[in-house]
């Protein structure tokens, strides 16, 4: 016997608001958050000078140091996304978040990169353990959100880390999922965050995957058109709380939508290239979770990264699962790559704008490549739609491929 699992909490920390008002705002007013980063023009060889930093992100006084000492900026991110989110679910200093009952699975693509710069640089060029403390481990190891999140609200329930690139918050989201579904725990925090660092620039760029419209960064990225020239990196933090619905209803809670349907598969086929066939098998495994036909799917959000190879494998295994009927956009053209966020931050604005019966267009879509698959894309203003179910997809380097599928709470 399975439960249903519902959404009762979302909050969310980006490059284009720290709120869902203040996101609203800037998609509406197709605002981009990418800008020209100067230290990294110092940088000998790399090539894109263009990220989509989080500005103002300031902490409550009760963050104090002694709470914080083992966080670097993922995990005050992750941790203070998690907090907005469980107060919005009025969990936030009740049993229910310290009995056992709720744990996490939440992600990053890595640990805190300013870490790791301070452990290596010590050893390896200062050759001293002198700028080392006792917690710079924990702030770069590669669980730092899962871990900090559990010692600062002091869960007892279960920690499932996931550190899967650009899926890491798309699959804390499907653990915590299944967790809750099959009778594991009550409630979850779920979700993903990643700090702005030029090493994820380094990354992709050494791999020709990144921008460098160093002249005009608002321009770019540009998912799915015929001129985009590689995907920007950004930072952020999403956190949605799901619980059984029998729990949610009992006490009363708001309930935002139900997680209906999850997939997760490999590629099996290399790892970095996507491969068409794992893409389309994650749509129908998350469609055959939900018990739904490709047809009930009102809007899907798409990875669309700006990248030739990955939009183009993308939009051709949607066509595959959808035809060419149904209406797709990518947010990141407003505030880039958000790596480990992505999956989660793409998730909570996606049922906001259900919620809103809008949906944000690709900002910098102005003429599809002809190569991707025919669908319908999202221009210019957005658009009014009334939609029941909704799909998120993430797709990661290592063929690792999410798909989530909600329905709309009314």
């Amino acid at each position: 016997m399975t439960r249903r699992v519902v959404v009762t909490g979302m909050a969310g920390l980006s490059p284009i608001g720290l709120s869902w008002e203040k996101v609203y705002e800037s998609l509406k007013a197709q605002r981009s958050a990418v800008q020209i980063m100067p230290e990294w023009q110092e940088i000998d060889g790399l090539r894109t000078h263009v990220a989509a930093p989080i500005e103002n992100f300031e902490l409550p006084q009760h963050y104090n140091r002694k709470a914080i000492r083992s966080m670097g900026r993922v995990s005050l991110l992750a941790t203070r996304s998690a907090e907005l989110a469980l107060e919005d679910a009025g969990l936030l200093g009740t049993s229910y978040v310290t009995d056992g009952r709720m744990g996490v699975a939440y992600g990053s693509g890595t640990g805190s990169p300013s870490a790791h710069q301070v452990f290596f640089e010590s050893i390896y060029v200062h050759k001293r353990l002198k700028g080392i403390s006792s917690t710079t481990y924990i702030q770069m190891m590669s669980h730092t959100c899962v871990a900090n999140l559990g010692h600062f609200f002091k869960l007892k329930g279960r920690i499932i880390p996931t550190c899967s690139a650009c899926t890491s918050g798309s699959q804390g989201i499907g653990y915590a999922y299944e967790s809750i579904k099959y009778g594991l725990q009550d409630f979850m925090i779920a979700g993903g965050a990643e700090e702005l660092s030029v090493s994820e620039a380094v990354m992709f760029d050494v791999l020709y995957a990144t921008s460098v419209n160093n002249q005009n960064p608002k321009q770019t990225p540009a998912p799915f058109d015929k001129n985009r020239d590689g995907l920007v990196i950004g930072e952020g933090a999403a956190t949605l709380i799901l619980e059984d619905l029998e729990t949610a209803q009992s006490r009363g809670a708001k309930i935002y939508a139900e997680l209906l349907g999850y997939g997760a598969n490999s590629d099996g086929e290399h790892l970095t290239a996507p491969a068409v066939s794992g893409m389309k098998k994650v749509m129908e495994l998350a469609l055959e979770d939900a018990n739904l036909p490709a047809e009930a799917i009102g809007y899907l959000n798409a990875h669309g990264t700006a990248t030739e190879v990955g939009d183009i494998a993308e939009t051709a295994a949607t066509n595959m699962v959808f035809g060419d009927r149904i209406p797709i956009s990518s947010l990141k053209g407003h505030f880039g790559h958000t790596m480990g966020a992505c999956g989660a931050l793409e998730t909570w604005m996606t049922l906001q704008m259900a919620r809103e019966n809008w949906f944000a267009p690709t900002l910098n879509l102005h003429e599809v490549d002809s190569r991707c698959a025919k669908l319908d894309y999202l221009q210019d203003e957005g658009r009014q739609l009334e939609v029941e179910y909704v799909m998120c997809n993430n797709f990661a380097f290592g063929g690792v491929n999410t798909s989530l599928i909600f329905k709309k709470w009314n």
